[in-house]
């Protein structure tokens, strides 16, 4: 059996950015049925089962994918259209995103925006922002986000994952640097 580790990633990939390569075509939710995935996933990983794929989100720590009945969807991080139906977060007041300081000066002009995906991704969790901002490299910035200058201007926090929370874009004057 291969990792858990190499199954979710490639999961993340084909749930997030790539179904059709994979012969899925998600719904609007980005929900696929499970047993089609099992087969995508199979193609790389024969001995993939759907009870392993189950384990595999019961026990990601970040709540990266999402089981609802006989379907399965990424709960974040898409780079295509998909219609999330998370719920709202009212009551955070400080988020965290770690990005490698060559990004700094563009981002403090600019905000952070989305990119390649549709929302912007947060975290609750300093430890976690960190880590993400050094898969981008080493020489990482940690940014402290208002949450309610982001209310304040319109824009809407959702709980996509245990830590993580997404917006559609964070302006600039909500970013505060870490000391």
């Amino acid at each position: 059996m291969p990792s858990r580790v190499k199954v979710s990633k490639l999961m993340a990939y084909i749930l997030r950015h790539s179904p059709e390569e994979f012969g899925l075509k998600p719904d609007m939710e980005g929900f696929v049925p499970l047993d089609d995935l099992v087969r995508a996933l199979q193609r790389i990983y024969p001995d993939v089962t759907g009870d392993f794929v189950r384990e595999i989100v019961e026990n990601d720590a970040k709540g990266r994918y999402e089981i609802k009945g006989d379907k399965i969807r990424a709960r974040y991080g898409h780079s295509f259209e998909v219609k999330l139906n998370h719920g709202e977060d009212t009551e955070t007041k400080i988020l965290y995103h770690g990005t490698p300081r060559r990004n700094l000066e563009r981002i403090l002009r600019e905000g952070l925006k989305p990119m390649k995906r549709q929302f912007v991704h947060l975290t609750t969790s300093k430890i976690e922002a960190l880590e993400t901002g050094r898969r981008h490299g080493k020489d990482v910035v940690l940014l402290i986000i208002d949450a309610e200058c982001l209310r304040r201007n319109g824009l809407k926090v959702y709980k996509a994952g245990r830590n993580v929370r997404i917006a559609k874009r964070v302006p600039p004057e909500c970013i505060i640097l870490e000391a």
